[in-house]
């Protein structure tokens, strides 16, 4: 009875289960809310704003107190001291100035990881859209292919056609059967991908609903404020504000301090105070090691960030390209080579059930037309990929 419990309760839990109903709109929304990475990134950001509280601060004052016993050769005496360290240079404000400038590109970070993980989940979302155009042909396809095997059955068990006709008909539905098993297969994973992305637990259910947009070509946009070109563009102001950093480090600190001293002598009382500096001498050490590493930093961000805008300019460009090239793979297919294959295909079944040509040139017939079609879809969603991919990369703001 217990077992039988437990069994109820477990399948209640699944029925109950929450399910989520996305369009492809609505998946950069979700993204940006519910991703695991896109939580643990943006800690980057309070991380790097913790880091600018303490920098660009005095370092804190030095209280020395020391006493000397009385004897008699030297007094007793007690000496109260304060040391506080001053920079000879505008360390203090770099410090202050990199950190802002971290702060900054560890947001560009966050808004890199974003844009490429909507741009992924995108992709997912219109490959999956045109997997369910895919199984809904193969579905007609299916049903027109057992149409024909129960016409081929029925004419074999009249004499009027061949057996072999009829069990080539039954295995060319069996085919496209398959066919569609795959297709929900490899649907299966990619929705697993894509519940991943959009923060969904193992238990809960994904539907995606809605059709892919129409073949629109997206505006032109300028990819400079994308924001890894934003970022890199930030590392190589923040590497030059490092590399000066390092130059005013050449000097050390300079060390102010104050102290007061009181003395006891044979039961006579003196004082004194003063006040004291301390200047380390850069004879030896002017930082070359540490200037000499920045200056090469500065020049390989720059190096990086040419090497960035240039890529990017490529994938714009190349995305493009393909936009238009499946944008016309799709007119000529759909308006042109289509119409013509259905109105062979319808002829050649007329024939085929008036007894003028053979099983085989309609399945061959069947099979262009379906390719074709087939053809079509994957050209749209080729469109669309490049599309994404072309949006991705002149940054655009979801």
């Amino acid at each position: 009875m217990s077992r039988l419990f437990i069994f109820l309760l477990l399948f209640s839990g699944a029925a109950s289960a929450p399910a989520l109903t996305l369009n492809l709109e609505s998946i950069p929304r979700r993204v940006k809310s519910h991703h695991p990475s896109l939580k643990a990134a943006r800690l980057a950001v309070d991380e790097a704003k913790g880091r600018q509280l303490g920098a660009g601060r005095l370092s804190n004052p030095t209280a020395g107190l020391e006493a000397q016993y009385e004897s008699r050769v030297s007094p007793g005496s007690v000496t109260f001291s304060i040391d506080q360290n001053f920079p000879l240079t505008r360390r203090l404000r770099l410090e202050k100035q990199l950190t802002s400038q971290l702060v900054m590109a560890a947001e560009y970070e966050v808004m890199e990881v974003q844009r490429r993980l909507i741009g992924e989940a995108l992709e997912l979302g219109v490959k999956l859209l045109a997997l369910d155009k895919q199984r809904a042909l193969r579905e007609q396809q299916t049903a027109l292919a057992r149409k024909l095997s129960e016409f081929a059955a029925t004419r074999a068990e009249a004499g009027e056609l061949s057996a072999l006709d009829a069990v080539q008909a039954q295995v060319d539905a069996q085919r496209l059967l398959s066919d569609s098993r795959r297709i929900e297969a490899e649907s299966v994973s990619l929705k697993g991908r894509l519940k991943a992305m959009l923060g969904l637990a193992v238990e809960e259910s994904l539907t995606l609903q809605g059709n892919l947009p129409p073949l629109t070509f997206p505006a032109q946009a300028s990819w400079q404020k994308r924001s890894d070109y934003q970022l890199a563009q930030t590392k190589v102001v923040a590497a030059q504000t490092d590399a000066d950093l390092a130059h005013a480090k050449r000097w050390q600190d300079l060390s102010v301090g104050v102290f007061a001293a009181r003395e006891k002598q044979d039961a006579e009382h003196t004082g004194y105070a003063g006040i004291r500096f301390s200047l380390p001498l850069p004879f030896w050490n002017r930082n070359q090691g540490e200037i000499a590493e920045k200056r090469a930093s500065v020049e390989r961000a720059q190096l990086e960030s040419k090497a960035l805008a240039s890529q990017i300019s490529h994938e714009a460009q190349t995305a493009h390209q393909e936009m238009e090239a499946n944008a016309t793979l799709v007119r000529d297919t759909r308006d042109k080579l289509l119409p013509l294959m259905k109105t062979q295909t319808d002829r050649l079944e007329k024939a085929y059930e008036a007894g003028q040509t053979d099983l085989l040139t309609i399945l061959r017939a069947r099979d262009q037309r379906l390719e074709l079609e087939a053809a079509l879809l994957d050209a749209i969603r080729d469109f669309h990929l490049a599309r994404i991919r072309y949006e991705a990369a002149v940054g655009k703001a979801y």
